[in-house]
């Protein structure tokens, strides 16, 4: 599944709009990483978005 562990961002849906305006579904995706990551003290592998990565909301292992 397509959501951060830490700020809880997930998939976002709306509308491609063409030139004509014709409208078909799409989807946006956060850029979610698996790291290794310090939780309650222990190394554990989590899904973390880039955001949260660059921001250093996460301390690696």
């Amino acid at each position: 599944m397509a959501k951060c562990s830490i700020c809880g961002k997930g998939v976002v849906y709306g509308a491609t709009i063409s030139h004509s305006h014709r409208k078909t579904n799409r989807t946006w995706k956060p850029n979610i990483r698996k790291v290794k990551a310090i939780v309650d003290g222990t190394p554990k592998t989590v899904a973390v978005c880039s955001r949260c990565l660059r921001s250093h909301k996460v301390t690696r292992a």
